[in-house]
């Protein structure tokens, strides 16, 4: 009963609206402190086959398609240009979460399986997983902001109402509530990095 209501909380606080845009989430971002839980670039919904695999793609999972590489990298100068810190990087195991991170140029990324898909793509992760997830953004650093790099399934499993919809490459930026807990703070498409200055 104990663990229900602390899940039940914590969707709750998390389905509240945004509450920074533009400039002053920039602001509040280069202070650092937020998590930042994001959906993998864009990825073909397939495999690649022969000579469409990447080379380092030993496993022969989806990789990124052309668009997953360019939002990624111009995600990851978008954040070194507009001068938000970026700490700890926690990653899907998955190859095509490895991706979005490399072509991001996020720093020290470390790889969790609390955060990958165990094989099963678009079914996503497990009840576990979710109750991780869901435990982890309320884990602020008082330092550089925490950048998560995971699947839709998962987010939309931990935050069933925050995440709908959720695009490749769009995040949920946490905060904290006040009470030991998180809210999402604010919701952003990978390709709206760059225009948080304007």
């Amino acid at each position: 009963m104990k663990t229900f209501l602390l899940g039940a909380a914590l969707l709750a606080i998390v389905a509240h609206a945004q509450t920074f845009q533009g400039k002053a989430l920039l602001q509040e971002l280069r202070q650092g402190g937020y998590v930042i839980a994001m959906r993998h670039a864009a990825s073909p919904r397939q495999a690649p086959t022969g000579r469409s695999t990447n080379p380092d793609n030993v496993k022969g999972e989806r990789q990124l398609d052309d668009d997953g590489r360019k939002t990624s990298m111009e995600m990851g100068k978008a954040l070194r240009d507009l001068k938000i810190p970026i700490g700890e990087v926690l990653v899907s195991p998955t190859y095509r979460a490895m991706e979005t991170v490399k072509y991001a140029g996020l720093p020290n990324p470390k790889p969790r399986p609390e955060l990958g898909d165990n094989g099963r793509d678009m079914e996503g992760g497990t009840a576990a997983q979710a109750e991780w997830l869901r435990k982890r953004v309320t884990q602020f650093a008082s330092g550089p902001n925490a950048i998560l790099v995971t699947h839709a399934p998962n987010l939309t499993a931990a935050f069933p109402e925050a995440a709908m919809g959720l695009a490749d490459g769009e995040a949920l930026i946490f905060g904290p509530d006040g009470k030991g807990g998180a809210v999402v703070v604010a919701r952003i498409k990978i390709d709206e990095w760059a225009k948080l200055e304007n």
